[in-house]
């Protein structure tokens, strides 16, 4: 049953939303400027993310990118870019499908001519492209021209009949929800007003998720522990800590799917440690870019939907590409913890991974795809010897959502990627083996874990809310496409110390182990401390002079100037890094916010503010503040001032707007400087009035 009794959720606390809106402080006042760009807002966004009554049937097109697995590397740009034009025509298709509900009821054949054929017909003309650009520096692919043709299937996400009994056990009997299920349009959440086409099939958006994508956790049969290790087995284990991603930085690009292609994921990503990761990322950009991992020398990326909740919250990012346009809708949810460990092989030692490795686990479109690739593992903490791989888990109270993935371990020795991203790396055999050619390497083990209640699925999510991955809009919020993305950006020498710690059977903590340890750009905490709302859970990460969570506002950085604007006593997640390297951790390297060097019409990097900010504006009957709030000078999350403020301005001006001065916490240096001639003054008048003393004394006498 859902945990209707217990929210463990209060306002503001333990809450990150996505920005899109970034305040730039002029010299009179606030400006609101989207900071949103993307490749497909000149058609793509045509519906402007209002999604009608959906039709409980959903686009499936084969994957075109799965039948490349051999691809000239002179023809890779372009053959990513039609790749991701399919995605892009299958996503417009789908969103006139879901919007076209009557006029499919009034013509029998409108879904056919209107939108299928359509579709058959762009798709033929891209394959035909993608054969061009590979027939001129290589062989021309034989039998693409087969997979033009799309077709409608059923998501099992029916808006009519039988409401059920709200079976949780994970066999969808009886959970036809009929107009009940989801939210109604007339709740509100945070001010927010006119929910988009909550009428039937559950879920924000009205594309799912639904009841019977849940399963009652305790209904799972456990699960083995996995096969037994041998004489050789590499038992050792690495952890590295970087953090919930408590900055806030998200976008809809996908840098290893979709190279230089802007909403190339058609749905938001989480990013921790790296924090240059977007579509137009170099190589380059990436080894030289911060990283909110607490070792300095740990830049990887680490990457995967973001987990909204169903709640009618309104997020910025609704009429955005990737966002509500594609049916991505509710509050984001920021992790409670979130644990990387890299483990051995059964079988024997492992080898180091090549840097900059790419490597990506599950599959975005498995729900039309089918399950061949599909890595999703669901389960709530203390029972996680019971795991699901196609459903979301409904919880017992006091029990939080797992998400787990397990990367690839074996790597064929050769290359950092592959045409399709998955033929260079695979998953070892049942007995820990590599196939033919492949070596082991470090397993990825990725554990995300969420503060969110079971949803009430008896009235459809209206009193405990829904919650969903995001995910291209055609897969309709199913869990089976959850996925991971990682590519490693890790010292040469860390990672050497990570092969050794675990051939020799080690366990070792990346923050124990050399490197700058100057804790990176995310200030969440991953373990909830005694005594209240501290930040977001899980380990605190203490290595010597790291970032710990800090949600307290202090920095505690050895290595890295960041401005010092801290925020009060009790404002537990401000942190205000208002840096001096280009306005936050969550930047490119021009300090725009996430915006690519030298591209200046690619799209930012969003980074959203804190969720207390949110709450102090929400407070003054406001959003950006009026010039009442005196709780904290400068309010401005850094990574929200894009360059058009000024690199000078970013980390000074106050969030007020009224005469743009100096923040009240300011620059500890530049305080300094403007107290020492008031100071020297001051020792300069005593010293004279001694003088004048001890001379009139001696005139007396």
């Amino acid at each position: 049953m859902g945990r209707t009794t217990r929210r463990r959720r209060p306002t503001g606390a333990r809450r990150a939303t996505s920005a899109a809106i970034a305040l730039i402080l002029g010299g009179g006042g606030l400006v609101a400027a989207n900071v949103y760009a993307s490749a497909t807002e000149d058609g793509g966004g045509e519906e402007s993310g209002q999604w009608a009554n959906s039709a409980a049937a959903t686009i499936d097109c084969p994957d075109v990118g799965s039948e490349l697995t051999d691809v000239p590397e002179g023809a890779r740009g372009d053959v990513d870019n039609e790749l991701a034009a399919l995605d892009r025509q299958t996503a417009e298709a789908y969103q006139r499908l879901q919007n076209s509900a009557q006029a499919q009821q009034q013509d029998g054949g409108f879904a056919e001519n209107a939108i299928m054929n359509p579709l058959k017909e762009k798709r033929a003309a891209t394959i035909e492209r993608i054969a061009i650009a590979i027939d001129r520096v290589g062989d021309r692919p034989e039998g693409l021209d087969s997979l033009a043709s799309c077709t409608l299937r059923e998501t099992g996400n029916d808006d009519g009949g039988d409401q059920g009994d709200g079976d949780q056990n994970g066999d969808g009997a009886g959970q036809d929800q009929g107009d009940q299920q989801g939210q109604d349009g007339q709740q509100s959440q945070n001010g927010q007003q006119g929910q988009q086409g909550q009428q039937g099939n559950g879920g924000q958006a009205g594309n799912g998720p639904v009841a019977a994508d849940f399963a009652d956790i305790t209904s799972v049969q456990p699960g083995g522990q996995g096969g037994a290790q041998g004489q050789n087995a590499s038992r050792g284990s690495f952890t590295t800590a970087c953090g919930v991603n408590a900055n806030g930085v998200f976008n809809s690009d996908n840098v290893i799917v979709a190279p230089g292609v802007s909403n190339g994921a058609h749905h938001f990503h989480d990013y921790v440690g790296n924090q240059a990761n977007n579509a137009f990322a170099s190589d380059e950009d990436l080894a030289a870019a911060e990283t909110s991992c607490a070792n300095q020398d740990d830049k990887s990326s680490y990457f995967w939907p973001v987990l909204r909740l169903q709640n009618g919250t309104v997020e910025q990012d609704a009429n955005s590409p990737g966002g509500g346009i594609e049916g991505n809708a509710g509050e984001i949810v920021t992790p409670k913890q979130v644990t990387m460990t890299f483990v051995g092989s059964p079988k024997g030692e492992v080898a180091e991974m090549p840097r900059l490795l790419r490597i990506i686990t599950g599959d975005a479109k498995a729900f039309v795809n089918g399950p061949a690739n599909a890595n999703a593992s669901w389960s709530c903490t203390g029972f996680e010897d019971r795991q699901l791989k196609d459903k979301y888990p409904l919880c017992p109270d006091g029990s939080d959502v797992v998400r787990t993935f397990k990367f690839q371990s074996c790597w064929d020795g050769r290359n950092i990627d592959s045409a399709n991203h998955r033929t260079h790396v695979a998953f070892a055999a049942a007995d820990g083996s590599c196939p033919g050619g492949f070596r082991a390497i470090p397993q990825l083990v990725q554990r995300i874990v969420y503060d969110v209640d079971a949803p009430s699925l008896q009235d459809g999510g209206r009193t405990t809310p829904l919650f969903a991955v995001d995910s291209f809009p055609e897969q309709v919020h199913k869990p089976i496409t959850d996925h991971g993305d990682f590519i490693n950006v890790f010292d040469e020498g860390l990672m050497r110390e990570m092969v050794d710690c675990i051939n020799e059977g080690r366990e070792c903590d990346a923050a124990d182990l050399g490197g700058d340890q100057g804790g990176g750009g995310d200030q969440g905490q991953d373990q909830e401390q005694p005594g209240g709302d501290q930040g977001d859970g899980g380990d605190q990460n203490q290595g010597d002079g790291q970032d710990q969570g800090q949600d307290q506002g202090q920095d505690q950085d050895q290595g890295q100037d960041q401005g010092q604007d801290q925020e009060p006593p009790g404002d537990q997640e401000g942190q205000n890094q208002d840096q001096d390297k280009g306005q936050g951790q969550n930047q490119g390297e021009d300090g725009d916010v996430g915006e690519p060097t030298d591209k200046a019409d690619t799209p930012k990097t969003l980074a959203s503010p804190k969720a207390t900010q949110r709450e102090r504006d929400k407070d003054a009957g406001q959003s950006g503040g009026d010039g009442k709030d005196d709780e904290a000078a400068d309010q401005t999350p850094a990574g929200n001032i894009p360059s058009a403020a000024g690199a000078g301005q970013a980390g000074s001006q106050d969030s007020e707007g009224s005469t743009g001065s100096q923040s009240a916490a300011g620059d500890l240096a530049d305080t300094g400087a403007e107290m020492w001639p008031a100071a020297l003054g001051g020792v300069l008048a005593l010293c004279g009035v001694v003088l004048l003393r001890r001379v009139r004394r001696g005139a007396i006498r």
